[in-house]
């Protein structure tokens, strides 16, 4: 049973709580009911990957290495998908550990099209750890991408030209002979951004 009487001690009045504030017995039953949740879509066969996007205080650690491995055991049913939010986990010292930990899991490592130049920012890097790749473009929208603003969805706010889903083709089809299955998915979720996009991203593909 979940309760914030179950909490360790020294949690109970803290905003925000974290793994390491809970007792195992806790953890393990938000883990089943988060694979509980997941089951309807799974039976519906329409759960392609499960997508854990990590924060920017999200960096390269043992610790953080263990817990990204740890999500694939304790969903072994599903396949498990890795956005990072911080430059570190590709940087020269980390790049190879980083995909190592990926593909020892089965872990497929999340590509992205985003905002360079913050430390949030990971370069548009096409790789694939497993047998399914994933894309995803979140749009280039610099002056909003690390401000804070009452509606999250003008991050989004991008609409690719032609030109700029065209540096993307080759990737995309290199990726899609190294997989079984692709994922590109089109995030620049704005008014009908990604939903224009994503059509030109088809064509040109096709």
């Amino acid at each position: 049973m979940l309760s914030r009487a179950a909490l360790l001690t020294g949690a109970k009045q803290k905003a925000n709580l974290y793994q390491r504030d809970m007792p195992s017995e806790m953890v393990n039953e938000l883990w089943q009911r988060f694979e509980s949740a997941l089951l309807p879509l799974d039976s519906a066969m329409k759960l392609g990957v499960v997508l854990f996007q990590f924060p920017p205080w999200f960096m390269p650690s043992h610790e953080h290495l263990g817990y990204i491995a740890s999500c694939q055991e304790k969903l072994p049913q599903y396949r498990v998908a890795v956005e990072f939010r911080h430059w570190s986990w590709l940087n020269d010292k980390n790049l190879e550990r980083t995909m190592d930990i990926l593909r020892s899991n089965k872990m497929s490592y999340v590509c992205v099209d985003e905002p360079q130049g913050f430390r949030s920012s990971l370069p548009p890097l096409a790789a694939a750890t497993s047998d399914i790749g994933v894309v995803r473009f979140h749009g280039r929208n610099r002056e909003v991408w690390e401000k804070g603003s009452k509606d999250a969805s003008e991050r989004f706010n991008y609409l690719y030209s032609e030109d700029e889903l065209k540096e993307w083709v080759p990737r995309v089809k290199e990726l899609a002979a190294e997989t079984k299955q692709l994922h590109t998915i089109l995030n620049n979720c704005y008014d009908d951004k990604a939903v224009v996009n994503a059509r030109q991203m088809k064509a040109m593909v096709d």
